[in-house]
């Protein structure tokens, strides 16, 4: 029986690489939340939009990104565009835009329940006034959206998270293949899975935690329970 011997996680050169790779997965999971977004906002419109071909196309897109898992989108942006169409593919940017497709699908989903759940008389008081659509959206709809947004995002961000430990599928050195790096250098495999288990715990929880903060700041008296 083997026994366990978490000095390996007290060498320097360890934490230093440990970290190294954590910091990387922040940086690459945050770069593909933010897209996410983007793209997230660009379908949630294309959900609502009157026009049937821009409908169509959106809910395509949720359809295929929601009902594939991400590891198979994944090895098809990294493996299939140098097959199909000659693209050389670079594994880190390729990890943050399968993210960033990935999660667009379901930030899509929290950014259009959020502005449908807005009361529609706070869309009419807008054109009352004189504002445009866009405007109405930008100055009334919109500011009140973000804040029921906070908390189904902040979960959306934890488990991007997560996720981004399939980046290493295609090489890309996280946190989890650096792990298994240094589990392949020095054959402790537990050691280094709980290490790494306890740095997502920790992040996420951080995320978390921040997420609740900034939820309970912007909130109003009428968001509040």
């Amino acid at each position: 029986m083997q026994h366990l011997d978490f000095s390996i996680l007290a060498e320097w050169q360890n934490i230093r690489l440990l970290l190294k790779s954590l910091w990387y997965t922040v940086a690459y999971t945050l770069a593909g939340f933010t897209l996410s977004i983007v793209v997230g906002t660009i379908i949630s419109f294309g959900q609502m939009a009157k026009n049937r071909p821009i409908r169509f196309l959106s809910l395509a897109y949720l359809s295929w990104f929601r009902g594939t898992p991400l590891l198979v989108q994944l090895f098809l942006l990294y493996y299939g565009l140098p097959i199909l169409f000659g693209i050389d593919t670079v594994p880190w940017v390729s990890g943050i835009i399968a993210l960033a497709m990935y999660g667009g699908a379901y930030s899509s989903q929290i950014i259009r329940s959020t502005i449908q759940s807005i009361d529609r008389g706070q869309m009419e008081a807008g054109r009352s006034i004189g504002f445009s659509y866009a405007q109405t959206m930008r100055k009334i709809i919109i500011p009140q959206a973000v804040i029921r947004m906070l908390a189904p995002m902040t979960n959306e961000l934890i488990s991007l998270t997560k996720n981004s430990s399939l980046l290493s599928t295609i090489t890309v050195v996280e946190l989890f293949r650096q792990a298994n790096i240094l589990i392949a250098d020095t054959y402790k495999t537990l050691e280094f899975l709980i290490a790494v288990a306890i740095l997502y715990y920790v992040v996420n929880n951080i995320i978390g935690l921040i997420g609740m903060k900034l939820e309970k700041r912007l909130s109003t008296g009428d968001d509040m329970r």
